[in-house]
């Protein structure tokens, strides 16, 4: 009896609940719920909050059809990242990963601790973002990545976000280590590239990494590789 019991609480887990997954490197999130659908026998699988195939960290996972009702709320939840700033580089991208346009490596080796301090506290409250071109953001039906991969650019509004906290947590040479906690919307690239702007050498995300999406923290959460069945899915209850 007692067996049966655990038996079907598993199988309703796998129903409905929320997955939370560390998600890796290169993996894209749509590469995860592609995995899960098979690894679960589950189609009806989705993600609140998409992660750039070069970042890492957590990616919440709604499975079963009540679950993925929960998608809009979930998004709009507060997120925690982790992120490196590299300073004296600017690319189209406002990553690493892009084509290099711009900075001053030179003049980013001469920016003091102190005033890099007071540039990073600049950017904590009510602030604007205009958004990359290189994003997932629909502006007249057109997705802006698509456009920026055909060499165009359009005009975009900028946009209200809230960014609580950031915090230097090391600095070794031109890459700055930072904490940073913000509202759902905001960029950390653009955050990095608005910064590099700011203290006039230019700077670009070399690195991020998503550790908590409102109360959801990463310390709970499973590499792909671990999930066999039901277990780790929490109830939506």
């Amino acid at each position: 009896m007692e067996e049966n019991i655990i038996i079907e609480n598993v199988q309703n887990a796998i129903q409905d609940g929320i997955l939370l997954i560390d998600k890796e490197q290169e993996w894209t999130s749509f590469d995860v719920v592609a995995k899960l659908r098979n690894v679960l026998h589950i189609k009806k699988i989705g993600h609140a909050g998409t992660l750039d195939p070069m970042a890492t960290g957590l990616l919440i996972v709604l499975v079963g059809r009540k679950a993925t009702r929960l998608c809009e709320e979930i998004m709009g939840h507060e997120k925690e990242y982790e992120a490196v700033m590299r300073l004296g580089v600017v690319t189209d991208t406002q990553d690493i990963w892009g084509n290099v346009v711009g900075g001053d490596e030179t003049a980013a080796e001469e920016v003091s601790d102190s005033a890099l301090s007071s540039a990073v506290l600049s950017f904590v409250g009510d602030i604007s973002q205009l958004p990359p071109m290189y994003s997932a953001i629909k502006i007249k039906g057109r997705k802006l990545c698509d456009v920026a991969r055909r060499g165009e650019e359009i005009e975009r509004e900028p946009r209200h976000i809230f960014v609580r906290s950031i915090e230097i947590t090391d600095r070794n040479g031109r890459d700055v280590s930072l904490k940073i906690r913000c509202s759902s919307g905001t960029y950390v690239r653009t955050l990095c590239h608005d910064i590099g702007a700011f203290l006039g050498c230019g700077a670009c995300m070399s690195a991020l990494r998503r550790t908590a999406v409102g109360e959801y923290s990463i310390a709970n959460a499973h590499l792909v590789s671990e999930i066999k069945d039901g277990s780790f899915i929490y109830s939506i209850e």
